[in-house]
């Protein structure tokens, strides 16, 4: 099995991975940070057809911002929103660890085995691939009750509703759950997507401005999912950092390293940044 992130050293670029985000400036579309809430993106293109749609789940809060061609239309774009959403609810109805019936909650009661559904087998293939790749300081079995892949499994769902708005034509688009987030296309203004992500403490410091075409920004801690994180080596919380931010291609992948680099402090910085695109933005200690 590949390691998702896999490798040290320096970083480098190969064909088809996402570039580092460019630093930008100007009005942030979104904004990412402890008490911070998104923001509509600015003017639109006469030619774009732009929905913002907000759902609520057992797992998570989601909002999407559809940008769509003149040409995709109010239905399509209205057909690929609720396809969308679609998803996140059957992801939560039917993986989610707060849901007794769901199959993580099977399995960790070993009334299943993974194999048995291709989804819930992937998600355990990732959880141990990320276990490898942090020198297991991700590890969603080291979580007290069982095991439980919280800290991927938003990223992993907003990944899949990603794929079914791009399955329908929409190619601009952002899915955003809290803190985390992922981007593709092109934002209403027709620029790249311009994401401030606010230091998690220090609410009088400039935020950090990206610009991003493609790709995805993780965070645990006070802006993300703090209290899921524990130490897997003592199985208590994890307090040595505040928050932890990383980017790079795929939201499950790069919200696995931010809890685990929330778990191990300032020795998980070794990781970064990875052969496959992911950096950290923010290593916050106490």
């Amino acid at each position: 099995m590949r390691i998702p992130g896999g490798g040290r050293g320096p970083g480098q670029h190969r064909r088809g991975l996402s570039p580092a985000p460019a630093v930008g400036r100007g009005r942030p579309d979104l904004r990412l940070g402890a008490g911070r809430r998104n923001v509509r993106p600015g003017a639109t293109l006469a030619d774009r057809v732009v929905a913002r749609h907000t759902v609520q789940t057992s797992i998570a809060e989601y909002t999407l911002i559809l940008n769509g061609l003149g040409e995709v239309g109010w239905r399509g774009v209205g057909d690929a929103l609720r396809d969308a959403v679609a998803e996140l609810r059957a992801i939560d109805l039917t993986y989610s660890p707060a849901r007794p019936a769901s199959l993580v909650s099977r399995l960790r009661r070993a009334e299943i085995s993974a194999d048995a559904y291709p989804p819930l087998a992937d998600i355990v293939a990732r959880c141990a691939a990320m276990r490898a790749a942090t020198d297991g300081w991700f590890d969603a079995w080291a979580v007290p009750g069982g095991f439980d892949p919280g800290g991927l499994l938003v990223g992993w769902a907003v990944e899949r509703a990603a794929a079914r708005l791009r399955a329908a034509g929409i190619e601009d688009y952002a899915v955003i759950s809290g803190a985390d987030l992922t981007v593709r296309g092109h934002a209403p203004h027709g620029g790249p997507w311009r994401i401030a992500v606010h230091h998690p403490t220090a609410n009088d410091r400039p935020p950090m401005l990206l610009e991003m075409t493609s790709g995805a920004v993780g965070t645990s801690g006070v802006a993300g999912r703090r209290d899921h994180v524990v130490d897997p080596h003592t199985g208590e919380p994890a307090d040595r950092l505040i928050a932890a931010t990383v980017t790079g291609p795929d939201l499950a992948v790069a919200d696995a390293y931010a809890t685990a680099l929330f778990a191990a402090g300032r020795a998980g910085l070794d990781w970064f940044p990875t052969k496959d695109g992911y950096r950290a933005l923010f290593a916050t200690a106490r």
